[in-house]
């Protein structure tokens, strides 16, 4: 057990941390040219944000979450997700005072007591973003053009936008009747989830994986076709920015979410390159949430999207990518009075942004040249007493094999002019 991971859990080094510290830079760089800030919450907030944020009803509360009472007697659960940790700080630190709309973004670690499968983690790890304040489906089109910038700049395009709208609170109300009276005649055909969601909260069958219950729900009523004229002028609106933007969709009156909190607008980016687990990334509006969580009413649109998620669908597309360590100089030595002048120069590399490496396990002559072609290396010098006593060293470029002789002082400024 001492030397097996938890289950659900991942160790993320090598190949797999390039890869995931491209998704970070990408995400920072989209996120910032978008106007948004990063915040980071606690890993673990009182349990009751998560039953009033993401919703009594749902699978994440009732059956998914990491819950406990820590020493002082508190219900703490590790979060399940990110969006209600950041509507509570948004109100917390009153950023609701600040010029508005409040635009952030975050990377945090999430938890949920699920079945592992491909993409899918107890310990998975979330990027998403959150826009207070906008009511407009101006807001909703920035989300889903920061989405679709950041997939395309991940090269994750074969995807399809599915866009639907499930109204404001008074749709919602007027379709879960509709829908419930639709479902009330195929009562034995739900199976025990959907049955216990028919009393509950009926929108979520829509989001049921059972086959018998999809076979039913192909003539069930839809959420657009009961939107007051506000709410559908609010989704045209959002349609006709999609349009100007050129960023392609479809309406899929499918899209429900799995959250209890979301109005009017869903979307979902979903691949064509990850088989069943197509969803790389979603989201919707949440203009109840931060009243829900203790707020004045506050208006709000967001996404999220897993980086495991995202990092099975690249590699799906361009292969698993290969951990080639790369260094700038391996600076080799022979004798104490050379190491010496070794480590004091590999230290003046160093501060120099210069990623430089030394031997550590009293190799040979010929044993740190190999170490040196095993860590990439692209030069590559060996310091003697006869280099110290001529004050010169050849560094050679370990590609072209091309050689220049310098005296030690001049290594510095000769690494600093040819690495870029």
């Amino acid at each position: 057990m001492l030397t097996n991971a938890p289950r659900g859990t991942k160790d993320i080094y090598g190949s797999y941390m390039n890869d995931w510290k491209k998704v970070e830079e990408s995400v920072n760089k989209i996120c910032t040219s978008f106007g948004f800030n990063e915040i980071r919450t606690p890993i673990f907030e009182h349990t009751e944000l998560f039953a009033r944020g993401v919703g009594e009803t749902t699978d994440i509360v009732q059956k998914e979450m990491y819950s406990f009472m820590d020493k002082g007697d508190r219900n703490i659960t590790l979060k399940p997700e990110g969006t209600a940790g950041v509507v509570r700080a948004y109100l917390e630190r009153k950023m609701y005072a600040d010029a508005q709309p409040t635009k952030l973004f975050y990377l945090t670690p999430a938890f949920r007591y699920e079945r592992p499968q491909a993409g899918r983690y107890r310990q998975f790890h979330q990027f998403g973003v959150e826009l207070f304040g906008s009511d407009k489906p101006s807001a909703d089109a920035e989300v889903i053009a920061l989405a679709a910038n950041l997939l395309n700049d991940l090269g994750i395009t074969n995807v399809k936008l599915h866009v639907n709208s499930l109204g404001g609170p008074e749709c919602r109300k007027k379709y879960n009747n509709v829908l419930k009276e639709f479902l009330s005649k195929h009562i034995d055909e739900l199976c025990p989830t959907c049955l216990e969601r028919y009393e509950k909260n009926p929108l979520r069958i829509l989001d049921c994986k059972n086959e018998k219950c999809q076979a039913l729900l192909k003539d069930a009523p839809l959420a657009v076709d009961t939107l007051d004229s506000e709410c559908k002028e609010h989704f045209e609106e959002l349609l006709r920015l999609l349009d100007a933007m050129e960023i392609e969709y479809v309406v899929d009156p499918w899209i429900v979410r799995g959250l209890d909190y979301y109005t009017r607008t869903v979307f979902e980016f979903i691949s064509n390159d990850i088989g069943a687990q197509g969803t790389v990334c979603g989201g919707g509006r949440y203009d109840k949430l931060v009243e829900e969580c203790g707020g004045s009413p506050t208006p709000a649109v967001g996404f999220a999207a897993g980086i495991e998620r995202l990092i099975m669908t690249i590699e799906a597309i361009n292969g698993a990518s290969q951990h080639e360590p790369k260094r700038d100089i391996y600076l080799g030595y022979v004798g104490e009075n050379a190491k010496k002048t070794t480590f004091a120069l590999i230290n003046e590399l160093r501060r120099n942004n210069i990623s430089a490496e030394t031997d550590l396990m009293s190799r040979s002559v010929k044993a740190q040249m190999k170490y040196a072609n095993k860590i990439g290396a692209k030069y590559s010098a060996i310091i003697g007493d006869n280099e110290l006593e001529e004050n010169s060293i050849r560094i050679k470029n370990m590609e072209t094999r091309e050689q220049t002789d310098l005296s030690i002082q001049e290594i510095v400024k000769f690494m600093k002019d040819n690495i870029k």
